[in-house]
């Protein structure tokens, strides 16, 4: 699992779809979680959780680890998990805009 800051302004994952955003200082939001502004630390944590979930369940010692996790933004493992996967459903019905090529 590999999370990747690009430019110091966003955060992406190659085992989810879900990013995170720098939106001024230390402050960040997390795709799947619409509403929230995170702390860098926490932004790390919450993609860690959506790269560990990756549409499926997650092995025992996971749960312990994403319970852990999850605490650290206010959540339960389960609530975790299951935002997760309401946003990655919704991340799959929103068309992504076509880039236009270059001439």
């Amino acid at each position: 699992m590999a999370i990747e800051v690009v430019s110091a302004s966003m955060m992406t994952s190659d085992l989810t779809q879900h990013i995170a955003r720098c939106v001024g200082g230390d402050r960040w939001v997390v795709s799947w979680l619409p509403g929230r502004t995170l702390s860098g630390q926490q932004a790390v944590t919450a993609m860690t959780i959506a790269s560990t979930a990756n549409g499926r369940i997650p092995t025992e010692a996971e749960w312990t680890m994403l319970d852990s996790m999850a605490l650290e933004l206010g959540l339960t493992a389960l609530e975790a998990i299951g935002m997760v996967a309401s946003e990655n459903r919704d991340i799959r019905q929103t068309p992504r805009p076509r880039r236009r090529a270059l001439e």
